[in-house]
């Protein structure tokens, strides 16, 4: 079966990225659970699944890369060197984003809401994404940053917690300046 959205991260990846990369494997391996999801119940479905859980925790072990299946991801994930990055199982992330490594996206306490991020959104070394935020298409969080509030599109957002320190090009003075709480 052809995936769309698989091609789409290799592209983004070096030339023979299973052998350079190691990030790419935990993307293949969701993208394959995304694709066994689309199944139709039955006997192949119900192997593929126990098939799809062994692989997932021996790569999230293996990488230090967790991202369940049910996440939805665009097409273009890239995941710049691989270790201790975490999804939360709800998450939405939009198409051509990029992660680095030590990125954590996920909810502030049980059960509360999680981010949401837009298309062509890059998160430094570290990053944390926290809570019902959204990343605006275009934004970049800096190394190290803590996002607890909206980023918009376009926007640099940097420190702790996350500040927005640039927005479509002009300096933005503070975080009430084009962002929610």
């Amino acid at each position: 079966m052809r995936d769309a959205d698989y091609e789409a991260d290799l592209k983004r990846y070096p030339r023979r990225p299973f052998l350079k990369e190691q990030s790419v494997w935990a993307i293949c391996v969701y993208r394959f659970g995304r694709r066994l999801d689309m199944r139709k119940p039955g006997f192949v479905r119900k192997l593929g699944e126990k098939w799809y859980w062994l692989v997932y925790r021996f790569v999230e072990t293996l990488t230090g890369i967790s991202i369940p299946k049910s996440v939805e991801i665009g097409p273009g994930l890239r995941i710049w060197h691989f270790g201790n990055i975490f999804v939360h199982k709800d998450v939405k992330i939009g198409a051509r984003c990029t992660l680095r490594q030590g990125v954590t996206i996920g909810n502030r306490k049980e059960g509360g809401p999680v981010p949401v991020m837009e298309d062509d959104v890059e998160l430094g070394a570290y990053a944390q994404v926290l809570g019902g935020v959204r990343i605006g298409t275009g934004a970049k969080v800096g190394a190290m940053s803590v996002v607890l509030c909206d980023v918009p599109a376009g926007a640099t957002a940097v420190g702790v917690p996350a500040k927005v320190i640039a927005a479509r090009g002009e300096k933005v003075l503070a975080v009430e300046q084009g962002m929610r709480g």
